[in-house]
């Protein structure tokens, strides 16, 4: 789950990009150098401290694995999952999308977006409407329960989220903003070169 560069280890640390792989002599794998070994940090070890020679990859895999764990956990209370959730907050700043753009708007699969919307359908959340300049095109719009859940869903859940970020020094917050800004542009890109967009 962990992925670190061709050259950098999970847990920190240089790897050979030549360095052997599986299915040779015990100790004769990347997976027993000591640096890898070290990644315990990454799955919870108990006392384990994150390196301070961490890879970048291995950290940003980290944090958004928990991340994910934290905002499914806020999200239970709210009868929706994270998945449904993020449609339907789509949806109330752009109704009537189609589903290949609220796949595309997400960076999900299409399949996904199907099954989610399935769900939001049959609970009432969603409609599915013909386009009448095309009714070939199929169109995603949110009901008023819908709308309502989504208020709901952000009044309980936007509190929890804000409070989960005080830790952040304001003086620190422009540079982790270009970063992340940074990363969703570099990341969106690289995706979109991925599927031939």
């Amino acid at each position: 789950m962990i992925s670190g560069t061709a050259s950098e280890a999970p847990g920190g640390g240089a790897l050979d990009a030549a360095a052997p792989g599986h299915g040779g002599p015990p100790g004769d794998s990347v997976l027993d150098r000591p640096e890898v070994q070290r990644a315990g940090w990454a799955w919870g070890d108990a006392e384990a401290q994150v390196p301070p020679d961490a890879p970048l990859p291995a950290l940003v895999s980290v944090a958004v694995r928990l991340l994910g764990a934290f905002i499914s956990g806020t999200a239970q209370g709210t009868g929706i999952s994270p998945a449904g959730l993020s449609v339907m907050r789509l949806l109330a700043a752009r109704d009537g999308l189609k589903s290949s753009e609220v796949a595309a708007r997400g960076w999900w699969t299409a399949g996904t977006v199907t099954a989610v919307v399935d769900t939001l359908v049959r609970d009432g959340y969603v409609q599915r409407r013909r386009d009448p300049a095309d009714r070939r095109v199929v169109r995603l719009y949110l009901t008023d329960a819908g709308r309502r859940k989504v208020e709901e869903a952000i009044a309980l859940i936007g509190p929890k989220w804000r409070d989960a970020f005080g830790y952040v020094d304001p003086a620190d917050a422009p540079v982790i903003r270009k970063f992340l800004v940074d990363t969703i542009d570099r990341f969106g890109t690289l995706i979109r070169e991925e599927r031939g967009q």
